[in-house]
């Protein structure tokens, strides 16, 4: 599958995800003018990795590689936490179909706004997530 590469701007992170190589990650700031159009091709592109792992039996209980997903935003506006807790969900989605799932929260020392953010979308999309200071 191609990995789905999206570049930063001023106003969007930065999207890479890395099917092959079991890493995706998401950084920068996400404050687009038209988050819809930004974001749909994102879930898209997760909707198709979801049933490509299923289809190709990738997943199989105990036995896969895990994915890691680096979350390293600076700054994320109202309408952005929308669509990345619909990208965790995604996550999750595959996490109950017994591929494991890492979700890495990386914020800046000191910065607790963004840790409490992190803690806040951990809680409601029901996905652990591990805290990395920077």
């Amino acid at each position: 599958m191609t990995p789905l590469i999206i570049e930063a701007t001023s106003n969007a992170p930065e999207i890479f995800f890395d099917p092959d190589k079991r890493n995706f990650s998401i950084s920068g700031v996400s404050r687009p003018e038209d988050v819809r159009s930004f974001y749909y091709p994102v879930l898209e592109w997760l909707g198709q990795f979801r049933l490509h792992e299923i289809e190709t039996g990738h997943i199989t209980f105990g036995k896969n590689d895990p994915l890691n997903i680096h979350v390293k935003l600076k700054y994320f506006n109202s309408s952005s936490a929308k669509f990345l807790y619909d990208i965790f969900v995604s996550f999750g989605e595959l996490s109950k179909t017994g591929q494991a799932v890492h979700i890495f929260w990386h914020y800046d020392a000191g910065d607790d706004d963004m840790l409490e953010a992190g803690e806040e979308m951990s809680e409601i999309a029901e996905l652990p997530f591990e805290y990395v200071e920077n």
